[in-house]
């Protein structure tokens, strides 16, 4: 019995070490997704913006003379850019939250996150509305399209997220995250700080390049 006992316990040791390691180390199928997801997206806009740069390389003057003085860089793009280089920060601070099992912070930075990224929006038709009364439109020519296109899917992008965040912060608000069940709050907070970067690319491209 005693050496029957001891084969067991040598044979199950292992994989029970295995099973753990492979839970600390792996990845969840959410974020895995996302990373996919992602990867996906950056390929889409890589896409776009080799558009962009071959349009511009083709005219003569970019942007067009009768637009240099039309696009809102400090009145309304710039303090967007702020905010939502902001919000990726308080994204992120709420996952720091959420790793120590801080259910009111990750609920408090998320819906500050949410508020920063529905301003972004606000902001930016503001700014469309403002474009298309100067004449900047969808219609104007290749700086009109290539503008719209690039900032527009941006936008639909900011949407998603903000949707997402949503989801995010009701879910808070209900206890359902936890310092070993988060794994939306990550996978969310990704795709966030994704958004940022390509609006930071968006914006040095477009407004200072």
């Amino acid at each position: 019995m005693t050496s029957q006992t001891r084969a067991l316990t040598t044979h199950t040791a292992p994989a029970e070490h295995t099973a753990g390691a492979h839970a600390e180390g792996g990845i969840s199928n959410v974020i895995l997704g996302m990373l996919l997801f992602i990867s996906s997206e950056v390929m889409f806009f890589a896409g776009l913006f080799a558009a962009y740069f071959n349009v511009r390389a083709a005219a003569p003057v970019w942007p067009p003379v009768e637009f240099h003085d039309k696009l809102h860089i400090l009145p309304l793009v710039g303090p967007a850019t702020v905010l939502l280089i902001l919000s990726s920060f308080t994204c992120q601070v709420g996952v720091w939250a959420i790793r120590k099992n801080d259910r009111r912070g990750l609920t408090r930075a998320i819906a500050v996150t949410v508020i920063l990224g529905a301003t972004f929006l606000v902001m930016q038709a503001i700014d469309y509305t403002l474009l298309y009364g100067d004449g900047v439109r969808l219609d104007a020519g290749t700086f009109g399209t290539t503008y719209y296109t690039l900032t527009g899917f941006h936008g639909a992008h900011v949407l998603g997220g903000v949707l997402m965040l949503s989801v995010v912060l009701y879910r808070s608000m209900a206890g359902q995250f936890s310092s070993r069940h988060h794994d939306m709050v990550e996978a969310t907070s990704l795709y966030w700080h994704f958004v940022d970067v390509v609006w930071i690319m968006l914006f040095s491209t477009l407004y200072i390049l």
